[in-house]
C-alpha cells in the first residue's frame, strides 16, 4: 500500500487538496532534512564517536575527541527494518512522556487535518514509508534537528533544537537554527 503521493507525481492541477497538501508537506520536509543535516554537519553530526539521550533530562549528547556536543531532544518514533514498521514514540512505553512531545504534535495534527491513519500508534512501513513520516513530522513540527541513531535493524528518531559545544579547554559556543 503507498501511503504518499508526491507532488512531481500530482495527476493535475486540480487535484485533491488532501494529497496535495500531503505530498507538498512531504517535499518540504525532506528539502528541511537535508538543510538541516548539511548545516549540523558542521559542528560534526554524524560524525561522534558516541552518542546518548538522557530521558531524564531530555538532552542528546554527541561526543568527540575534542568535544561534545549537546541539545534539549525529543524522540519522533522509532523504525524497525526486522519488522517493517514505524511506532510513534507517544505509544512506547519505555518512552518518557515529555520525551515524546513532538511525536504527540504530529498525532494531533494528523487528526485534525484528515490524516488519522498517520497517527495510528504502529505503523507498517518499509524505510522509505518510515521516512515519509519522519519527513512530515519534521516539517509539521518545524523541528531545527534532525538525528537517526546508527544501527542495522532499528533506529530511534530524534529531534534537536539549539546545541551547545563545549570544547576540551572548557570553551562554548552555540549552534541554532531558525526554521521561518
Amino acid at each position: 500500500m503507498k501511503m504518499f503521493k508526491r507532488a512531481k507525481e500530482a495527476k493535475s492541477a486540480g487535484q485533491a487538496g488532501e494529497s496535495t497538501d500531503l505530498s507538498t508537506l512531504l517535499l518540504q520536509g525532506e528539502d528541511m532534512i537535508d538543510q538541516l543535516a548539511r548545516a549540523h554537519m558542521s559542528w560534526g553530526l554524524g560524525s561522534a564517536d558516541r552518542w546518548d539521550l538522557d530521558q531524564t533530562t531530555g538532552i542528546i549528547t554527541w561526543t568527540f575527541p575534542e568535544k561534545t556536543a549537546t541539545a534539549p531532544a525529543q524522540i519522533l518514533g522509532s523504525f524497525s527494518q526486522a519488522s517493517g514498521s514505524w511506532l510513534w514514540a507517544w505509544a512506547n512505553t519505555s518512552i518518557l512522556p515529555e520525551m515524546s512531545r513532538d511525536a504527540g504534535t504530529f498525532r494531533d495534527w494528523a487528526e485534525a487535518h484528515g490524516h488519522p491513519h498517520l497517527a495510528q500508534p504502529k505503523i507498517d512501513a518499509d524505510e522509505t514509508a518510515a521516512s515519509s513520516l519522519v519527513a512530515l513530522a519534521v516539517r509539521v513540527t518545524n523541528a531545527t534537528g534532525y538525528y537517526k541513531s546508527p544501527g542495522t535493524n532499528s533506529a530511534l528518531i530524534i529531534t534537536f533544537g539549539p546545541v551547545t559545544l563545549t570544547a576540551a579547554d572548557g570553551s562554548v559556543s552555540s549552534f541554532t537554527i531558525n526554521i521561518d
